[in-house]
């Protein structure tokens, strides 16, 4: 499918609010994890420690405009129940629109799908795991790239994180540092330019909600995720990985 091109018509006319940070919504979590907890951007405004006013949220995946390129300070793009093989309209659209942003100077943040989509923009390969899902709260290995990141720096030599896919970054794009990695995935964060990041795992998940996804994703394991990262009991707090939504926000907003 051809990707949408980008036009005057394709974007908001103006900002709609003094919001700092835009929410780029790419689908809808879990429906009974929906109905519990809210859905991925409550989750994504209550860790950046952002009131409803200081956070817009763009529905791409129902059709919604993205604003011009450059217009907010920082970008997070959410997780999805599509996947970016798929190639869905709105999905290269976003990806296109992603790349202006990154050029426009605006703190982009891609999480799961979202950082699927970056590493698909800038030429990297995206596919289904060989492996199959990743599933609950996994080890992350800081990597030697992540020294002097404006985002990893600092990170602990491992830190549990909150993951959910099926389908990952299976080759870097041209440029792209590789920051952190679990024991499935090579590539769980990724420095795609100075001031874009991807993160496979989710810091914007509770332990009540990876619950959730554990639990709503158990009639379908059938041997596609690690037993040691299948069971709710074995879901763990990830303060690290949660820490990082408010890093992001101070290079956004503060322009460190």
């Amino acid at each position: 499918m051809a990707p949408t091109q980008l036009t005057a018509s394709n974007f908001m006319p103006q900002r709609a609010s003094d919001a700092s940070v835009l929410i780029v919504q790419t689908g809808s979590t879990l429906p009974a994890v929906r109905a519990r907890h809210g859905d991925f951007p409550d989750w994504f405004r209550h860790g950046l420690g952002l009131r409803r006013g200081e956070v817009d949220v763009v529905d791409v995946a129902t059709g919604e405009n993205l604003p011009a390129p450059g217009q907010y300070a920082g970008v997070i793009i959410t997780g999805s129940p599509a996947m970016v093989t798929e190639q869905l309209d709105w999905s290269e659209h976003t990806a296109q629109w992603l790349r202006a942003s990154v050029d426009a100077g605006s703190a982009v943040l891609g999480v799961c799908y979202g950082h699927q989509l970056l590493a698909h923009a800038f030429g990297g390969e995206v596919d289904y795991h060989p492996a199959g899902r990743e599933l609950g709260t996994v080890a992350i290995e800081r990597l030697p790239g992540a020294a002097g990141d404006g985002l990893l720096d600092g990170a602990p030599a491992w830190f549990p994180a909150h993951a959910s896919h099926q389908q990952s970054v299976l080759s870097l794009p041209p440029g792209a540092v590789a920051l952190a990695r679990s024991a499935h995935d090579p590539f769980h964060a990724i420095r795609f330019a100075p001031r874009a990041w991807g993160l496979q795992f989710h810091p914007e998940f509770s332990v009540e909600i990876m619950r959730g996804y554990v639990d709503a994703r158990r009639p379908a394991r059938n041997g596609n995720c690690p037993q040691a990262c299948c069971a709710t009991r074995d879901c763990a707090p990830t303060p690290f990985a949660r820490r990082l939504l408010r890093r992001f926000r101070a290079i956004a907003v503060n322009a460190t």
